[in-house]
């Protein structure tokens, strides 16, 4: 007998918070799955910008871009205590709780909730959707997943209050869930190394989604020792590119999506086995698309042939990651890209028609250790490079290799409180790279003087 299964997207609660193409991915795709295990599937997105109600009351709507990105609504909220001492206004991003909860009485045949997270540091508006459905929906248990509960387990057995959390990937987790509590038979399992077994994920639940999100694989080549792709992912494993292109022409063409979203760790690795095939198979599809890939891509894969194709086939934001242009950080943090690799992509990419403004590097700032001249230095080299610097806030990150470097240098308990790994609190600061000299730095960014100088300023 098939269930009814609810899936809820939380809030952010955060000093910023900007929807850069987000979606619940890997929730919708336990939606895809559920669905082809004979259960009745509804969703709830907490952060959803064209809620009507959240328009009525709010009386405006987010500004979005024609791209599909944009603003989140936004209330101010009082901040968690610990965090008082930041001078900025703690926010709750997406609608009103009211809402929430008068949608949630909507579904009181609700037989399991499916919750997930995002940044280990975004739990309060995680616990916060939790509490409220445990009070509508009382006695239907609620199932936590996502990135926060697998990075953070412990810390989410012992205060989410979800009735199960599940670390990793939640496929067989779920199914083994349903089994458990209601004795459902697990009708459909594809092999777990095999993406494209997997149904489509319910984008159909948002309506008209202004964006989707396309997955090429899971996981990455590369132990970049600030990420946590690898402990989220154990293996690297990829989809056929054929298979990619053929649900980017099901989402355009049955519901009209003119914008995807890659946020792969790994899209150029290898292009020739699927960055390449894939573009091929999208001309020959002749689909109007634009592609965005705001999650930083591998520089060392670019050429002049993968850099004409990339622009040929409609990619409009693209952005990689550099980190940083010293030698020595670069071999300890991961020794995926040299600066003579950047300056040769640039070169590659400017060619092809890509405005400076167009080529977006990430920098990463407030590691534990690192120099204010380190920054400004890696600064001076992109734009000297004819290129974009965006600075990354470092953010630490549990079980990671420069998680144990991170707890000695943190002037915070970051390994009790994930609200200490929020990137805005800089939780890695030291004497010389402080919040003010983190303030020059994006100050020089936006009115960049002379290329080379930027270091010899800070």
């Amino acid at each position: 007998m098939s269930k009814n299964i609810l899936l809820v997207n939380p809030w952010i609660y955060d000093f910023a918070a900007y929807d850069f193409w987000l979606k619940p991915l890997g929730l919708l795709y336990l939606g895809g799955l559920l669905r082809a295990n004979g259960h009745r599937i509804s969703y709830l997105d907490c952060l959803d910008p064209r809620s009507t109600p959240m328009i009525r009351k709010s009386g405006k709507t987010p500004k979005r871009h024609a791209y599909g990105h944009g603003r989140f609504f936004r209330q101010v909220i009082d901040k968690p205590e610990c965090l008082d001492f930041l001078p900025r206004s703690y926010c709750r991003y997406g609608i009103d709780p009211d809402i929430f909860r008068e949608q949630l009485g909507r579904y009181s045949e609700t037989d399991l909730v499916l919750v997930t997270s995002m940044m280990t540091y975004w739990y309060p508006g995680v616990f916060e959707a939790i509490r409220i459905i445990k009070e509508t929906l009382p006695g239907t248990p609620v199932v936590l997943g996502g990135k926060y509960a697998s990075l953070c387990n412990e810390h989410a057995q012992a205060h989410s209050g979800a009735d199960w959390v599940v670390s990793g990937r939640g496929e067989r987790q779920i199914l083994e869930i349903l089994r458990t509590i209601f004795g459902e038979a697990i009708l459909f399992l594809p092999p777990e190394n095999d993406l494209d077994a997997l149904p489509y994920p319910a984008f159909d639940l948002l309506g008209h989604p202004d964006q989707i999100p396309i997955i090429t694989s899971l996981g990455c080549p590369y132990r970049c020792s600030y990420c946590a792709s690898h402990l989220l992912h154990k293996t690297f494993i990829r989809r056929h590119p054929h298979r990619v292109a053929d649900e980017i022409e099901y989402w355009h063409r049955n519901f009209s999506v003119a914008d995807f979203s890659f946020y792969d760790d790994a899209l150029l690795v290898e292009p020739d086995k699927l960055i390449k095939p894939l573009l091929a198979e999208l001309k020959k599809k002749e689909l109007r698309c634009r592609f965005h890939c705001p999650n930083g891509l591998h520089l060392r894969a670019i050429d002049e042939e993968l850099s004409r194709l990339l622009f040929g086939a409609g990619f409009k934001t693209i952005r990689f990651g550099f980190e940083t242009a010293d030698f020595r950080l670069q071999k300890s943090t991961g020794g995926k890209v040299e600066n003579e690799e950047l300056r040769r992509a640039v070169i590659h990419l400017r060619n092809a028609g890509y405005s400076p403004d167009d080529i977006g590097i990430y920098l990463l700032c407030g590691i534990p250790g690192q120099k204010t001249a380190d920054v400004a230095h890696s600064i001076d080299f992109v734009l000297s490079c004819g290129a974009k610097p965006i600075l990354a806030e470092y953010s630490p990150i549990p079980g990671t290799k420069m998680w144990d470097e991170a707890v000695a240098a943190s002037p915070f308990d970051i390994r009790r409180e994930p609200l200490y790994h929020n990137n805005s609190l800089l939780s890695c600061r030291n004497d010389d790279f402080t919040y003010e000299a983190y303030r020059r730095l994006k100050e020089k960014i936006k009115s960049p003087s002379q290329p080379g100088g930027m270091a010899d300023e800070i």
